[in-house]
């Protein structure tokens, strides 16, 4: 009877997929279990383990990676939905030796401590600038004509859903600041 059940248990089991995207600028193809996170199929099936997975319920941001160009929470998104899509994560922006001016921006003004929350509140911090530049409306943004001006409340609206346990807070609005003005 249990050789019954359990044959019946493996019938009902999703059978892989295939998948396909762009990671970093190098185009991946896999087979995945359509239950997979793109958090777990970036960390587990990939070995990018930049992309942090803190709550796993959208809250804290540490899973913050780029889709298009957009941020996006993966541990919301399944993998199989970003089929044919173009992902950065943080291994995408730069290397030690040569590091994107975000993250050294970051270095530079102390925005992490822990570093868990890191690699997620860089991501987004790009996409916090691009949303602006597009001229993108946050909740607190005063007008709905013309360019939308670069202060600490509007960073801090749009960053707030990147959680930063140690409270580096003021460091990490200083490093986007300091990118944005370099105008880089």
């Amino acid at each position: 009877m249990a050789n019954q059940l359990d044959l019946e248990h493996e019938q009902e089991l999703p059978q892989p997929v295939p998948v396909g995207f762009t990671i970093n600028g190098t185009a991946v193809s896999l087979e995945l279990d359509p239950r997979v996170t793109l958090a777990s199929a970036l960390r587990e099936h990939l070995g990018l383990t930049g992309t942090k997975i803190g709550c796993e319920q959208g809250q804290c941001g540490a899973c913050t990676v780029l889709v298009n160009g957009r941020r996006i929470n993966s541990c919301l998104s399944l993998a199989l939905m970003h089929d044919g899509d173009a992902i950065t994560t943080i291994e995408g922006l730069g290397t030690p030796e040569l590091m994107h001016p975000m993250q050294q921006a970051f270095i530079d003004h102390d925005g992490f401590q822990c570093g868990y929350c890191t690699p997620g509140q860089i991501l987004s911090s790009l996409a916090v600038l691009e949303e602006i530049k597009a001229g993108i409306p946050s909740h607190v943004t005063g007008s709905l004509e013309g360019p939308i001006p670069l202060s600490d409340e509007e960073i801090r609206e749009r960053m707030a859903g990147n959680l930063c346990r140690c409270a580096a807070y003021p460091n990490i609005i200083a490093a986007i600041r300091d990118y944005a003005e370099a105008g880089q």
